[in-house]
């Protein structure tokens, strides 16, 4: 059993906890927080799980980290605090530890990854003979893995498209969907993730990824952004009111450029009730959220994946499956040598020893 720490227990630390438990090569050793309320807090209530696990939340971190575990799904929030982000993960590549996370947009492609990111986290891995693994909360494998598995089944391939489409009703993370995405706020209100620049910081490296696996050179990176208001004023159950004539709805697109043309898109449709922009896409069943891969071409493949969890959190699947591709690769990365790996080196594979386990 590999001995495994979660570090968070935000929309993807819950969904980590779950994924580790389930492990039947995971063994989960310690769960760290930063909010005083959950310390002494017991893993299974803090994940949802509906029973205990016998390990209490703590917010001592040199304790945990001296302990010489083997593996940390660092599931604390990257978005605003990325010096941080990168401090804890190098912490833990320096005590020697396998490290999965969604946290550092940067990490997606390790070959292109900006040099004042990766030369710290080279550094720490070297020195503690640890190992990273970066894959999007969004989730990274429906902009990397799926598409790359789905063009192989083509003969002439045109465009990639990637979509993630969200409604956010059901979300619990307010901070994030009002101020970062804007939802709520007016028109007129620059939110972080949307400001020009942003998408491509956080989605370029996938599509990076995605053209190096094809074999095709990128001319460059461009965004579109449309947004709509509220017709009408909403009341969600996790975040309250959205009044009407704010931000309702975004669309975005982060496009690779080949020979002047977008090739390889990855589309972001996500909406605080599905009432605004309903032209745009949707769920095909009406659910909180899909993932889908369009691969126009011969033949034109177009793959859905919708995922549920954590009852009314209906928007809380696309987490599950994030913190899933995370958890599932820390067997591989604890046979494989020191160093960085991305989703190009980390393969997908089935889930040996869990099929009818509870």
């Amino acid at each position: 059993m590999i001995p495994t720490v979660v570090w968070g227990t935000g929309n993807v630390g819950r969904a980590a906890i779950r994924a580790v438990e389930a492990h039947p090569m995971l063994s989960l050793v310690a769960v760290l927080v930063s909010s005083p309320a959950k310390v002494g807090k017991d893993a299974g209530e803090l994940s949802g799980l509906g029973r205990r696990l016998g390990v209490a939340a703590t917010n001592d971190v040199q304790a945990v980290l001296s302990a010489g575990h083997r593996a940390v799904v660092y599931a604390a929030s990257g978005d605003v605090r990325l010096d941080g982000a990168i401090e804890d993960i190098g912490r833990a590549l320096r005590a020697g530890a396998v490290v999965v996370t969604p946290s550092l947009y940067g990490m997606y492609d390790c070959t292109n990854a900006p040099d004042e990111i990766r030369d710290v986290l080279v550094e720490a891995a070297t020195a503690g003979g640890g190992s990273l693994f970066v894959s999007g909360v969004d989730p990274g494998w429906a902009n990397d893995v799926l598409p790359l598995l789905v063009s192989g089944l083509g003969s002439e391939i045109d465009a990639v498209r990637c979509q993630e489409i969200f409604d956010y009703s059901t979300y619990d993370q307010e901070e994030a969907v009002r101020h970062l995405i804007g939802m709520g706020h007016p028109l007129d209100y620059q939110p972080l993730m949307l400001a020009e620049g942003i998408p491509t910081m956080i989605w370029g490296g996938q599509l990076r990824m995605m053209a190096r696996a094809l074999g095709v050179e990128l001319d460059g990176i461009e965004e579109t952004l449309e947004r709509r208001p509220l017709e009408s004023s909403v009341v969600t159950d996790t975040m309250g009111e959205f009044a009407a004539g704010t931000q309702g709805a975004v669309r975005l697109e982060v496009q690779g450029v080949v020979e002047g043309e977008p090739l390889i898109v990855v589309e972001h449709v996500t909406r605080i009730h599905a009432s605004c922009a309903p032209d745009w896409p949707t769920p095909a069943d009406g659910g909180a959220g899909a993932h889908r891969v369009i691969i126009e071409g011969r033949p034109r493949i177009e793959v859905t994946v919708e995922a549920t969890d954590e009852g009314e959190n209906r928007a809380a699947g696309g987490n599950a499956t994030a913190a899933g591709r995370l958890v599932n690769a820390i067997d591989w990365l604890a046979e494989a040598e020191p160093g960085l790996y991305d989703a190009l080196d980390v393969p997908l594979r089935p889930a040996v020893g869990r099929l009818g386990k509870k």
